[in-house]
Order: C-alpha cells, then structure tokens, then sequence
C-alpha cells in the first residue's frame, strides 16, 4: 500500500491538446460546448496534470512573430495588432471582411482566456490552401509542434496526456510506451484512428464520457 501512494506522489503529468482534431467544428460537431475552466480542472484532478499545452490554428493578419519560438505565444499583442487593423482600415474594408476580421478577433480573445485559466498557448498562423477543385480550405497543422515539445520536455515528465486521436501520433505514443511513459489518451470516437482505438485500446478514454464533468453551463 505505502508502495502504491509514493507512486501516485510521483507521478508528474503534461496534457497536450491537439485542438483542430478534437476541438474542430466546437459545439455543431460535439452536440454540447466544453467548459474549459471545468476541462483544466478534471485533467488537474484525474491525472494529475501540472501543465496542458494547447495547440491551434490562429489568423495573424501580419502580424510578426517568430512561430518556431519555443516561448508561450504573446496573444495580447496579436489582440492588439489585430483590432488596431480592425479601426484603420475599417473604411476601405468591405463589410465581410470587417465580419471576417471581428470573428477572428473574438477567436483571438477565446485563447487569452485560455491563457487566463492557465494553458499554455501554442498557436501557428492559418494557412488557406487550394485543393485540385479549387475549393479553399484553411489548415493550421499542429502535429510536428506538439511532437517536438513533447520530445523536448518528456524528462519533465511521466505521464504523457494526449487530447486527440490523430493516427499520425501512433509513432509517439509508441516510442513514450517503449520508455517507461504512462499514456492517456482522451478523444471522440469518430476522431480517434483506427490504428490508435486498436493499438492503444486500454490507454483510450472516451471524451464524451466526462461531458458532465466539463459541459459549459450558463
């Protein structure tokens, strides 16, 4: 028993949050908006996370910053940088693009508010790419950020808390598995590979299992 508590004391968790695979489409995809207060406190208390990292896709309109720092991304500048745009060039803006900008602004706020709970942003610019159909689709592929600082900070823990079910992670999970890592992995089912649903069955856990511990509430 004595043997069983040290190794719950030991146990240091990081939570990475691929947030285009679980989070894409918000609330018209899970039926239910997430509280991410509520979020950051159930990882906090269920698997003792010290620190959740957030990766997402973010519209910088210009705005310059070295996105292959390793440093927590400064969302009050790009606020600022997106609302001064916002009030000088208003007049030659044409009214979707006013819309457009607002809505990014209001995104842009979202993920200062979950800097203010306490996740550590790391955000990489939209890119608009134009498929064989010439439909447009906007990407902000996160996959090799959230591997990187994984790898970089994996001696800074061992529980290794992965939200997303991304099939490319595989490789990841595998090699923390193959060295000594606890791994969870927290996503929907219709989002989750596979090969991960396969491969790492007793380390999956279903996110609309927590929905009432988590679910946004007015």
């Amino acid at each position: 028993m004595k043997d069983k508590k040290r190794k719950t004391k030991n146990i240091i968790s990081y939570c990475f949050i691929d947030a285009s695979n679980l989070f894409y489409g918000g609330e018209k995809v899970l039926g239910w908006k997430v509280d991410y207060f509520k979020l950051k406190k159930y990882l906090e208390k269920k698997y003792k996370v010290k620190k959740i990292f957030y990766y997402g896709g973010v519209d910088v309109y210009d705005f310059r910053y070295d996105f292959t720092s390793i440093k927590d991304f400064p969302i009050n500048k790009l606020i600022s940088h997106l609302q001064e745009k916002l009030v000088e060039e208003s007049e030659i803006l044409q009214n979707h693009e006013i819309i457009l900008l607002s809505k990014h602004i209001k995104r842009a706020k979202f993920y200062r508010k979950l800097s203010e709970f306490g996740y550590i942003l790391k955000l990489k610019p939209v890119k608009k790419i134009r498929t064989y159909d010439g439909e447009i689709k906007r990407k902000a592929d996160c996959d090799v950020n959230l591997t990187f600082d994984s790898m970089r900070l994996q001696r800074q823990f061992n529980r290794f808390v992965l939200l997303s079910g991304d099939g490319d992670f595989e490789i990841l999970l595998k090699y923390f598995q193959e060295n000594g890592k606890e791994i969870i992995i927290l996503s929907t089912p219709e989002r989750t590979a596979i090969n991960i649903k396969k491969k790492f069955s007793k380390q999956y856990r279903n996110f609309y299992e927590i929905r009432s511990a988590i679910e946004w509430k007015k």
